[in-house]
């Protein structure tokens, strides 16, 4: 398996330009799902973490596309990172064992279990 870099992104942007061609703000963001069904989500522009630094913000997300907040790698998203940092976070999400919906719901019930008792 040929692992994704920062480089196999595809960025689109969602700028917003002002009647005199100046920016209100900008974002770029890019997607990619990964074999073993992790999403990964990139993004800088002007209301990001590190985006008026020039650095990209990255989310981890389920396949459903939902941010999640308890994977191996961290609880929240990761904000100020270079392109390398975001290929090495990106290495390590296709590191991870496959998401699984039966996982997370197992989860779940279990967390509404013990505090029912």
């Amino acid at each position: 398996m040929e692992l994704k870099t920062f480089n196999d992104l595809e960025f689109v942007s969602d700028d917003l330009l002002n009647s005199d061609g100046s920016y209100s703000f900008f974002t770029k963001r890019a997607r990619l799902t990964f074999d073993n069904g992790w999403i990964v989500s990139v993004v800088i522009g002007s209301f990001t973490y590190g985006g008026k630094d020039g650095k990209y913000e990255l989310a981890i997300l389920d396949e459903d596309g939902n941010i999640c907040y308890d994977s191996e790698l961290g609880d929240d998203v990761f904000g100020h990172l270079s392109e390398e940092e975001v290929t090495n976070l990106m290495i390590k999400i296709q590191r991870l064992k496959p998401t699984t919906r039966v996982d997370r719901d197992n989860k779940l019930k279990n967390i509404l279990d013990d505090t029912s008792s």
